[in-house]
């Protein structure tokens, strides 16, 4: 049995129409299927643990955006008996990039789908902070800049203009080059898995990645493998704010591992504590100011039909 949680608002809407071609096409072809359309944020992490329940073989799809994806990966359980499916239909697709499938047209991706009798054994992290979120994530996690763009992009009415011209991505980048200059930044202290300790001064962001991508196609980590049970930690700290912003197109062309100020570590864990708290975010998702966050990668966590 298939079971599809929706979110027909993703896109500004656009994922609707989406939803309607998929939906023909499984109907057209005669699938054994039951749907369900998120009605608001968290709804789809509810809708997950309920079809979660169900006996049997669950093969588990997402229709929507790297944010709906997340809601029901935290609301899955029994993760060696459920299969997740993705189409991807959001304005980021990060997830989609990650997976080699946000290029691929939403009913030829659903097709691939359906004629699938493989699985990919996909590491998930997991964010915990000093003031008690646990969180789960597929693409990334992070403190600072990312974090407080993904903050922003959550009501932010610039995407919502974008994308009605296909270009919602952009404004990612632009809240990026607000934020780097009026957040505050603060020291730290990073502690990898292996005992390794830094003492980063001026934190711009630190981001824990699983896929290459995040922001909606912004590589932080190239090198950065779903399956090899480790995230790819990259931090930008001790560097002017000017400095950062002008090294931008060089991160944008994955060529920032040798700029001075920008360190990439790959682990299994990283620990930081901060002077002050600062944003942090789960696969763009908001959660809270902390002074100490850890993301731990958690291996060969989920199924991924591909």
């Amino acid at each position: 049995m298939y079971y599809f949680v929706v979110n027909a608002l993703s896109r500004t809407g656009k994922a609707g129409k989406i939803w309607q071609d998929v939906k023909a096409e499984l109907d057209r072809q005669g699938v054994e299927y039951k749907y369900y359309m998120t009605s608001a944020r968290g709804h789809a992490k509810k809708l997950a643990s309920k079809i979660c329940d169900n006996e049997g073989d669950v093969k588990l799809i997402v229709v929507g955006g790297d944010g709906t994806a997340n809601e029901v990966i935290n609301g899955m359980h029994d993760f060696d008996r459920v299969k997740f499916g993705y189409v991807p239909t959001g304005s980021g697709n990060d997830l989609g990039r990650g997976l080699g499938i946000n290029k691929i047209k939403p009913v030829d991706q659903l097709n691939n789908i359906l004629r699938s009798d493989k699985t990919m054994k996909m590491d998930l992290g997991e964010l915990t902070t000093g003031d008690g979120v646990k969180r789960l994530f597929a693409i990334s996690a992070g403190i600072g800049v990312d974090a407080s763009v993904c903050k922003q992009a959550l009501t932010s009415k610039l995407k919502t203009f974008l994308n009605k011209f296909g270009a919602g991505s952009a404004t990612y980048v632009i809240l990026t080059i607000k934020s780097m200059f009026t957040m505050p930044l603060y020291n730290g202290r990073v502690e990898l898995a292996d005992g390794t300790v830094k003492h980063p001064k001026n934190i711009i962001f630190c981001a824990a990645m699983n896929h290459p991508w995040e922001g909606g196609g912004v590589p932080m980590a190239p090198n950065a493998n779903p399956t090899d049970g480790k995230l790819s930690i990259c931090c930008v700290s001790d560097i002017k704010r000017a400095n950062c912003f002008m090294k931008l197109p060089l991160l944008l062309a994955s060529k920032h591992d040798r700029i001075v100020g920008f360190d990439i570590y790959d682990s299994e864990s990283v620990k930081i504590e901060l002077e002050e708290g600062m944003t942090v975010h789960a696969d763009g998702e908001y959660c809270g100011e902390p002074k100490t966050v850890e993301f731990k990668c958690i291996s060969n966590a989920i199924s991924v039909i591909i």
